[in-house]
């Protein structure tokens, strides 16, 4: 028989794709299997409290706001059982689905007659809102019926489903009812019918679909659902077919194989890259893993705070370049310190590598859990890593992805600390805790009592239902140096290190105790010198907790403080304070202007997670260890005693800027403090000094901030000064003009006056704002 070429070839292609395939087989790791958060009870004093606050608080209070901004009622109104518009963001359906998750996670552990009736009452209106075909989603019920799955890129179709997968597998794991899955089934069965290798190519601009569909697989068994996640995914960055391409910001600019640098939208990008673990361990697909390993490297290397925090960038939510980690102007929105712990607590079952879980428990503790008020009814967006005084959480926020988020985040955690294969148990974080493991032919009750993160001692007490031989990986934290632990109170010998943990294997029996002393001293972290930002500067770290300073605790300053490189430090625990923190003492070096020698002073160092719960004032975690950096507090002048205050100002600014006594480089410095008006354009504006005392003045110097080129900020069109009279704000007879110059001092002469405060009015620029770096008066 003669063999033809276009045989050979294909017998060649069948070849080195059954090579391929096996190949990958032999590449993909060990995957851990995570064990449920519902066999996990926290019995400790850090997070337990906090899980309750989420539970009696933060759970009513999500929902209270979702029904009072209109977000329940939009899927009414789309069900025509209310009358109305669409009311709010075209993605706001995705918040009433992350809080009925977190709810169900709730019930799962909690049982409550009331709020499952109430997460039954929204089930019901979402099931009525959807179409007969399986579509779901209110703002285009209500807004576009004709334009569904027209704007995939912007519009968040995909995106709003997917979190009602999520939530309903939630749901039915939680209650085994199958109110809500049989809607996102429905759902999903139509975003099957639509898109697919020989349907419609096209990806959503903002991903989550991916991951859900894994987990709606995992649920149901049918693997429709994991080839349409796997399609979506191999479809990003491919413009086969005419598709447009979303580019980087959305993770679109090449195909997920050949990604190696983090880009984009933060969020978007840690939703994408969980999906891709996740389509990775249910395919047995190792084609993945070399982008996986790359972008891991990319951000925990070269884009991650010390906080776990991601996304420098205020400008597309995204992450900026390698090293880009500014502090007073750090993004790190909560939903992407989420997104960072989704993944790397997948990495870590993919890859059975603490240095995953090394990452999840850096956020946890830290760029989370500043994501929520001890009180769990304040929520932060962004979370800097220095603050001026005027970041401060909020009850809400119009676009409420990270209220919601955090909601369903929270009563999840549990679900993070232990994970097993078939012969071993791997402890990856430290609670005080009880729980059940099954694994091989065996269940293992487990007890830990420790008082983490607060002390480094670990307590396990391990109960197999028979005596049998397994391992148990112990996770020794990235942080620890010294690690010891003993079994049945006597040292462990021989103990090996695998990939972070160590491990112990022995047959194991009922009451077996293990011992993990894990030494907590004080740390001062130092960023990789191409952080420009934090170059003579240390951080303070024990433990897992990153520390910062807080107004509240140093007489209202802390800008003005340096630390030297031989400061002893000393930790405190402090039930008193702020729900019950561990406190960092030590001595600094406080700086005046005016001043030859800086004075000795005392300062205290609280959980950075924890900053923001009392009266407002100003934060820093990377505090100055060069002298040059620090702020001195400004010599006694009019303008420093007095109190600022204005029409309005951007949160990211300070009032402070205006009499701090720092000089400005140029009308451009973004290297110091600035007060803008921004983003008011146009509009008549007033920034004010109220003297501490009356005051004969006569001068006033004004440098105005001016950053052409850069942003939006430009001197002001004219500015007038007045000064306040028997309480009536008066002009003063100025001698010379009203400057509006850049790069120096506008000085102002004119008949002197007796006052007790003076008032700038400037008129900004049509389609500009503005601002001052320094504002003195003689």
């Amino acid at each position: 028989m003669r063999t033809t070429m276009a045989g050979v070839a294909a017998a060649l292609l069948c070849a080195m794709a059954c090579f391929e395939m096996a190949r990958a087989a032999d590449m993909m790791p060990q995957r851990l299997t995570g064990v449920p958060f519902t066999e996990v009870k926290f019995a400790d004093g850090f997070w337990a409290p906090k899980l309750k606050v989420n539970r009696e608080v933060t759970i009513p209070h999500d929902l209270r706001l979702c029904r009072e901004t209109g977000r329940i009622d939009n899927f009414a109104k789309a069900a025509g059982l209310m009358q109305g518009d669409f009311k709010g963001i075209y993605f706001d359906d995705s918040d009433v689905y992350k809080v009925i998750e977190g709810a169900a996670y709730a019930l799962a552990t909690h049982p409550d007659p009331k709020l499952e009736k109430e997460i039954e009452d929204i089930i019901a209106l979402i099931a009525a809102a959807q179409w007969k075909d399986g579509y779901l989603n209110t703002y285009y019920t209500l807004k576009a019926k004709d334009k569904r799955w027209t704007n995939l890129g912007v519009m968040h179709e995909l995106y709003c489903g997917g979190h009602m997968i999520e939530a309903a597998v939630a749901h039915h794991r939680a209650t085994g009812r199958n109110t809500l899955l049989d809607v996102a089934r429905k759902w999903a069965d139509h975003v099957d019918s639509i898109f697919g290798p020989d349907k419609r190519h096209d990806v959503c601009g903002h991903e989550e679909v991916e991951l859900a569909l894994v987990k709606l697989y995992h649920l149901t068994g049918e693997k429709r659902y994991l080839n349409l996640a796997k399609f979506f995914i191999d479809e990003r960055g491919h413009d086969a077919c005419g598709r447009k391409l979303y580019g980087q910001y959305a993770q679109d600019h090449k195909p997920v194989r050949q990604q190696t640098e983090i880009v984009g939208h933060a969020v978007r990008a840690m939703y994408l890259l969980c999906g891709v673990a996740d389509v990775a361990a249910a395919t047995g697909d190792a084609s993945y893993l070399p982008a996986l390993e790359a972008l891991w490297d990319s951000v925990a290397l070269r884009k991650m705070y010390i906080t776990g925090g991601i996304g420098s960038r205020h400008s597309g939510e995204a992450f900026g370049d390698d090293y880009e980690l500014p502090n007073a102007t750090a993004y790190c929105e909560t939903c992407a310190a989420i997104g960072n712990a989704l993944w790397n607590h997948r990495m870590n079952l993919l890859y059975g590598d603490a240095k995953f879980a090394d990452v999840v428990e850096r956020v946890i503790y830290n760029g989370f859990l500043s994501g929520v008020s001890l009180s769990g009814d304040r929520f932060f967006y962004v979370n800097p890593l220095e603050s001026r005084g005027r970041h401060h959480r909020q009850a809400w926020y119009g676009c409420a992805c990270c209220p919601s988020n955090v909601v369903r985040f929270l009563p999840s955690l549990p679900g993070y600390v232990y994970a097993t294969t078939d012969q071993a148990l791997y402890v990856n974080l430290y609670v005080a805790s009880t729980a059940k493991a099954r694994f091989g032919q065996n269940a293992v009750s487990l007890v830990q009592e420790t008082r983490y993160p607060w002390d480094g001692a670990v307590k396990l007490t391990i109960g197999p239902e028979r005596p049998a031989e397994f391992d148990v990986f112990l996770r020794v934290p990235g942080w620890c140096r010294g690690a010891s632990v003993k079994v049945n109170g006597v040292a462990a010998q021989g103990v090996e290190s695998a990939k972070g943990y160590l491990r112990l294997r022995r047959t194991w029996r009922a009451g077996d105790v293990v011992e993990l002393d894990l030494p907590m001293p004080i740390e001062r972290v130092r960023a990789h010198p191409k952080v420009k930002d934090n170059i003579g500067r240390v951080a303070i770290q024990r433990g897992p907790v990153v520390y910062c300073l807080e107004g509240a605790d140093n007489g209202g300053r802390v800008h003005h403080l340096s630390l030297p490189p031989d400061a002893a430090l000393s930790a405190e625990y402090r039930g008193d304070l702020l729900g019950g923190v561990m406190v960092i003492r030590g001595r600094a070096l406080a700086h005046h202007a005016g001043e030859a020698q800086p004075r000795n002073v005392e300062f205290t160092a609280i959980p950075y997670f924890a900053w923001d719960n009392r009266e407002a004032g100003p934060m820093l975690v990377w505090i100055p260890e060069d002298p040059k950096l620090v702020e001195p507090v400004p010599a006694p002048t009019i303008a420093s005693r007095s109190r600022v205050s204005a029409s309005f100002a951007h949160a990211r600014d300070s009032l402070d800027a205006l009499n701090d006594q720092i000089e400005p480089k140029n009308s451009s410095d973004h290297g110091i403090p600035r007060m803008t008006w921004w983003d008011h354009k146009g509009t008549e504006e007033w920034v004010q000094y109220d003297f501490s005392e009356r005051q004969r003045v006569s001068e006033v110097h004004v440098y105005w901030f001016d950053d052409t080129g850069r942003g939006q900020c430009r001197v002001p069109q004219s500015w007038k000064l007045l000064y306040r009279d028997a309480g009536q704000w008066k002009p003063v007879a100025a001698k010379g003009d009203f400057g509006v110059e850049k790069d120096r001092f506008n000085a102002v002469q004119f008949e002197p006056v007796d006052t007790d405060g003076l008032r700038i009015v400037v008129q900004l620029q049509k389609g500009f704002s503005g601002g001052i770096l320094e504002w003195k008066v003689r």
